[in-house]
């Protein structure tokens, strides 16, 4: 039987062997995260009594719809919190986001990040970037921040001061993936203890988790800790690949409710909001999430290792804890990003063929490179990549439906930047 790489060069070849036999080890342990939350989410499945009917989905105002309801209870159950709402109409991790922040906060409130400044599209709902009517600094709520350390963690001597000193502070968020930064993204561990810190010099302050990327990487997730406000995208790991739009909130019951309430009107708020078609991708995407997010990882640790091969800079290096879908590669230059990106865009399913050409795209400042070969558009648990053309040119690499397609479609980016 003839090898996948056997039209490779000898020297990519002899890589691709050493990558492989060093990150097996690795590999095990993902599958060993896979299987523990499997068991969870099945056993949801099990206890909920999921059936049929609970795929159809409701139309209209969406009223006494079964397995919307059911749907959010599994989420709620899943993630340890009171309340749930998954929803189509919620377009976007983003969306959620900025659903919670309009929900909760009111004018002369403060919102407050512990981990540094957001990422564009955030600040772009904030009002600190862009040009945008509707923003919250439009509608008078005030935003703060304190920096991270120069090695990318909190200030905790900084925030208890910036926490103590400001009485109007109303939420406290916590990003846990990188944005297009240079820093580590955070593993529950270390939100964990963000989460005790702020109870204790911030006890009025709703503590609100960003998780888009996150979820299933970890056995365990930020709200097993006591965050009260929780967001997360089905086009990314949530959704397994399945989901073709839609977000989702966790959190405290009095929270969600006026989640709700903000996402459709006061008076009905999450009791509304027809459902069909999209409740059987939902259910089949939430199934399939922990092994769909663990063939994303994997993909990941290959990229990172056969990169670092290759003596690029890479962050996390593939033996890294890994919490999140997101691995970043700093090329130094815009032609040699472009070009890997570029690599991908074509061993990709979808629009193979087409050329990515770096441009202006909303939210965010400068021009963005972007490969997205996936059914979904923009997800990103599917295999994609993208970066802001600005130094140190850091492409971000995620997603991948399966191991394999990850491995293949790298190895090809690989080919194309370094040997030719």
């Amino acid at each position: 039987m003839s090898k996948w790489s056997e039209d490779l060069p000898k020297d990519l070849q002899n890589k691709i062997e050493i990558v492989d036999e060093k990150i097996s080890s690795k590999l095990e342990d993902i599958t060993e995260i896979v299987l523990n939350n499997q068991r969870r989410v099945l056993e949801l499945f099990r206890k909920h009594h999921v059936a049929e009917e609970d795929l159809v989905g409701s139309t209209g105002y969406g009223y006494d719809d079964i397995g919307r309801d059911k749907l959010d209870a599994m989420f709620a159950d899943y993630f340890k919190t009171e309340d749930a709402m998954v929803r189509p109409q919620l377009t976007s991790g983003t969306h959620a986001i900025s659903t919670a922040f309009f929900g909760v906060l009111r004018p002369h409130d403060t919102l407050h990040y512990l981990t540094g400044m957001p990422y564009d599209t955030i600040q772009e709902v904030i009002g600190v970037a862009g040009d945008n009517p509707g923003t919250l600094e439009e509608h008078l709520i005030n935003f703060s921040y304190t920096p991270l350390l120069d090695n990318g963690k909190v200030d905790y001597k900084r925030a208890k001061e910036d926490l103590q000193k400001d009485s109007s502070i109303k939420m406290v968020a916590i990003q846990r993936s990188r944005g297009y930064s240079s820093r580590d993204s955070f593993v529950v561990s270390e939100i964990a203890e963000m989460i005790k810190f702020v109870k204790k010099y911030a006890p009025q302050a709703i503590i609100f988790i960003d998780n888009c990327y996150g979820e299933f990487t970890e056995t365990e997730e930020p709200t097993f800790y006591g965050a009260d406000l929780m967001a997360g995208s089905l086009y990314k790991n949530a959704g397994g690949g399945i989901a073709k739009t839609g977000a989702f909130l966790v959190g405290n019951k009095d929270l969600i409710d006026r989640c709700g309430v903000r996402l459709i009107v006061p008076g009905a708020g999450k009791n509304e909001g027809a459902t069909y078609p999209f409740m059987r991708d939902f259910y089949e995407g939430f199934f399939l999430a922990p092994n769909v997010t663990g063939e994303a990882i994997k993909g990941s640790i290959y990229t990172a290792a056969l990169l670092e091969e290759m003596g690029m800079d890479v962050s996390p290096s593939w033996d890294a804890p890994r919490t999140d879908l997101v691995q970043t590669v700093n090329f130094g230059n815009p032609d040699a990003m472009v070009k890997f990106c570029a690599a991908i865009q074509h061993n990709s399913p979808m629009n193979a063929y087409v050329e990515p050409v770096p441009s202006y795209m909303d939210g965010y400042e400068d021009k963005i490179i972007m490969a997205s070969g996936s059914f979904t558009e923009g997800s990103t648990i599917e295999l994609s990549s993208d970066g802001p053309l600005r130094e140190p040119y850091t492409l971000y690499i995620q997603g991948g439906l399966t191991y394999a397609h990850v491995k293949i479609a790298i190895t090809k980016a690989v080919l194309e930047t370094f040997y030719k």
